[in-house]
């Protein structure tokens, strides 16, 4: 390395993301000179532990950024708009997590390990794609590279921690009050989430998909530079659990592929752990992925409706590999390509 260790801040330091980004610094042994934490003024003033040392959590303003570098932030769409110009101007990079600027032309999303050459057309900021999509573009990447994807349908069952630490709170208060015969009225949900299934996540768009649904298709198309007529379908459920998206996907695809030639390829892949034994019932569930880092695939089998079709079922810990292991994974790209 030339150049100088880069100056990080941690935006949302105190929030379930911003957390998991503290641990996985230092996890992965990301490289610095000076760290800070940010935050809301309500939040300012808590005491944090990293790396033997105690750090007081400051209240985010536009002169927290000078001098900083990188940038990892998890603080919300709002606070990501308001910061950003901030940070771009004095020469930071920030690394996203919102979906603020996801879908902007001259602002790449990125997968680290899955299209890492984009990081390079970078001008100040980096998104994060949304937590559904990011564990997908693992697997998806090595065969899309390898048979060609022609049409793709995907079904989530995502866990509660993605809508936060009040959706977490709310899962455990409704299931206590359904378990005692009470009332509960819900907030964090539309709809009860003990011992429920709610069809959806984010809000109704015109095409009658929820913007859930549509960051799916979207982002799968502009991170593995599909075109934009090829098909892609997405339903996204929440489900009573706490930690772990699930995802039924079905593929077609341009050429002939056979299972075993589809678990051999992910069992080589980066980041993916084939489980994939129906007959011992072994298979991946959120229970496998919670805490660790893997994208886990299983239930790989022909596609009775596809021509050159292949499901599967991959499960990984949405609040890791949906956010903060990516985040992380990011920065240490961007310091090692020297993009700061």
């Amino acid at each position: 390395m030339t150049k100088e260790l880069p100056n990080i801040a941690i935006l949302g330091a105190t929030g379930v993301v911003g957390r998991e980004i503290t641990k996985i610094l230092t996890e992965l042994e990301v490289p610095y000179k000076s760290i800070k934490f940010l935050s809301s003024a309500k939040s300012a003033g808590t005491k944090l532990q990293f790396q033997g040392k105690e750090y007081t959590v400051e209240e985010a303003k536009p002169e927290s950024f000078d001098g900083v570098n990188i940038v990892l932030a998890s603080a919300g769409g709002s606070t990501s708009q308001k910061f950003a110009p901030e940070i771009v101007k004095r020469g930071g990079v920030l690394i996203d997590n919102s979906s603020a600027f996801r879908m902007e032309n001259d602002v790449p999303l990125v997968i680290a390990y899955v299209n890492d050459e984009d990081l390079r057309k970078h001008k100040g900021i980096i998104s994060n794609p949304n937590c559904s999509t990011s564990q997908l573009m693992l697997v998806l990447k090595p065969l899309h590279e390898k048979y060609e994807i022609k049409r793709l349908l995907v079904s989530t069952y995502q866990a509660v921690s993605g809508a936060g630490l009040k959706a977490i709170n709310e899962l455990t208060e409704n299931t206590k009050a359904t378990l005692a015969g009470q009332d509960f009225t819900p907030n964090a949900f539309k709809k009860p989430i003990s011992f429920n299934v709610i069809p959806q996540i984010d809000v109704f768009c015109e095409n009658g998909y929820t913007k859930e649904e549509m960051k799916v298709v979207n982002e799968t198309k502009k991170i593995l530079h599909l075109p934009q007529e090829l098909p892609i379908s997405c339903t996204a459920a929440r489900v009573p659990v706490y930690n772990g998206h699930s995802e039924a996907v079905d593929i077609e695809f341009g050429k002939p592929v056979t299972p075993d030639q589809v678990r051999e390829t992910l069992k080589n892949s980066f980041g993916l752990t084939v489980i994939d034994n129906p007959d011992n019932f072994e298979y991946p569930t959120t229970r496998d992925a919670s805490g660790v880092d893997p994208v886990f695939v299983g239930r790989i089998r022909k596609n009775l409706a596809f021509n050159n079709g292949i499901s599967l079922w991959c499960v990984a810990d949405n609040i890791r590999i949906g956010a903060a292991l990516n985040t992380v994974r990011l920065c240490k790209k961007v310091i090692e390509m020297e993009l700061y």
